[in-house]
């Protein structure tokens, strides 16, 4: 296929930030799913008949990230064969109902369950909503629509937060999880009636006239059947020889960006009030710090992979984070540099896994973009949860917070490495290419 073909792009005001605002909003809701149970930690260890410990409470923390792992695994795939609208709609639904359900917990047994149970949607949502979102920006601001949208995660998280300042002295943990019905009531409803469909997954399933009609109103240049010599749709194609050493990079740098990302959402208030040398603030005021810095991280990691190219950025992002992470073993003595330290990390976490998204994203043609996502995200979840109960069993062994700053800080550095190898060793899509078969 040449690059003769019409360039898809935006023309029209509509299709220019619904798609994104829409899916964006969404995700806002995702990352503060994910992180209000590290607000809540210290009173789940103190609710009576509980009994959890720190290696306990990491493992209740590991379930949510295994139920992600499957939940991306599995909805990369059906977002490629069921279409991404249906599965993020789904999803929203899914993880929504049992996050608030955990509020209604009578045990850690049941607590438990709804979060392994919530973590299915929580982890089908992110590959498809991208995928979804890709199809609808010009390729060249895809870096930045991508780590824009990511942004969705860390303020979710900084809401809980600032939530859990005022909720958790006033109402207890379990308000924090009946928040999450807000999703249900309020955007879920919007989102099925305006969401649209991806017209290259309709096009693949011979709906060209519902396609054409999605373009002319969300002004998108058409750009044919959306199909790829290279591209057979499923997994398997991504272990072929063009794909294969990018598969595997891509997914193990996530493994351990995620490691260090989730395991400080999940630790880091009990981590600051475990540790007299920390008890300089509130805790969940450093989660605060974190989640802000990477809510700037999202933002910052937007410019640089359009200006430097996404993989690039993403080296130097993982490195910003193992440099901060690693300052916190130094058990600095005024709050000031502890706070910068905590948004350093969060800019670098958070901003390399903005940027790997949105790498991949670019990386590989339509029709394998979402379930390269999925893979990637889905694997990368072992890193998720293992952090948590990484976590728990260095604070059960007495080993204090300091070693839960190395592992995390060792698994960022780990990350460049990786996503360094990645910018020498692979080849993507030559960007003309994926402009002509975007849409």
């Amino acid at each position: 296929m040449t690059s003769t073909a019409p360039r898809a792009r935006p023309v029209g005001t509509r299709g220019a930030w619904l798609v994104p605002a829409l899916c964006w909003l969404i995700v806002v809701f995702d990352g503060y799913d994910l992180i209000v149970y590290g607000t809540t930690i210290p009173l789940l260890q103190e609710e009576p008949g509980w009994d959890l410990s720190a290696s306990a409470a990491g493992f209740v923390g590991s379930l949510a990230f295994a139920g992600m792992l499957l939940g991306a695994l599995g909805a990369g795939h059906l977002a490629d064969r069921l279409g991404r609208r249906r599965t993020i709609l789904w999803s929203t639904l899914w993880f929504s109902l049992f996050t608030g359900l955990c509020a209604f917990a009578p045990g850690p047994e049941v607590f438990g369950l709804f979060r392994l149970l919530a973590g299915l949607g929580l982890g089908g949502l992110v590959p498809s909503a991208n995928a979804l979102t890709a199809e609808f920006v010009r390729v060249r601001t895809r870096s930045a629509v991508a780590t824009f949208m990511m942004s969705g995660v860390p303020i979710g998280g900084s809401a809980a937060a600032l939530l859990g300042l005022w909720l958790l002295p006033a109402f207890g943990w379990r308000a924090m999880y009946a928040v999450a019905f807000l999703a249900v009531v309020v955007l879920l409803p919007v989102c099925v009636a305006v969401l649209p469909e991806s017209p290259v997954w309709l096009r693949s399933r011979g709906r060209a006239a519902e396609a054409r009609r999605i373009e002319v109103a969300y002004g998108l240049d058409p750009a044919g059947d959306g199909h790829d010599a290279d591209s057979a749709a499923g997994l398997r194609a991504l272990f072929a020889p063009r794909w294969a050493l990018a598969t595997a990079l891509f997914a193990l740098a996530t493994v351990f960006t995620l490691f260090a990302w989730y395991g400080l959402g999940t630790w880091l208030p009990k981590l600051m009030a475990s540790d007299a040398r920390f008890d300089m603030g509130a805790p969940l005021s450093f989660l605060l710090a974190l989640n802000l810095g990477a809510v700037l991280g999202s933002f910052v990691t937007a410019w640089a992979g359009v200006r430097y190219g996404p993989l690039r950025s993403a080296v130097g992002a993982a490195a910003a984070a193992a440099a901060g992470l690693a300052f916190l073993l130094t058990y600095p003595s005024s709050t000031l540099p502890i706070y910068a330290a905590l948004v350093l990390a969060g800019v670098g976490t958070h901003g390399a896994q903005c940027l790997v998204i949105a790498a991949v994203a670019s990386h590989y043609p339509p029709r394998l973009r979402g379930t390269a996502l999925g893979f990637a995200l889905g694997t990368g979840r072992i890193g998720a949860v293992l952090a948590p109960q990484v976590g728990g069993w260095l604070l059960d062994a007495r080993l204090g917070v300091g070693s839960n700053f190395l592992a995390f800080s060792l698994a960022a550095a780990t990350a460049a490495v990786l996503l360094f190898a990645t910018t020498t060793t692979t080849r993507p899509v030559p960007r003309d290419r994926v402009e002509v078969l975007a849409h």
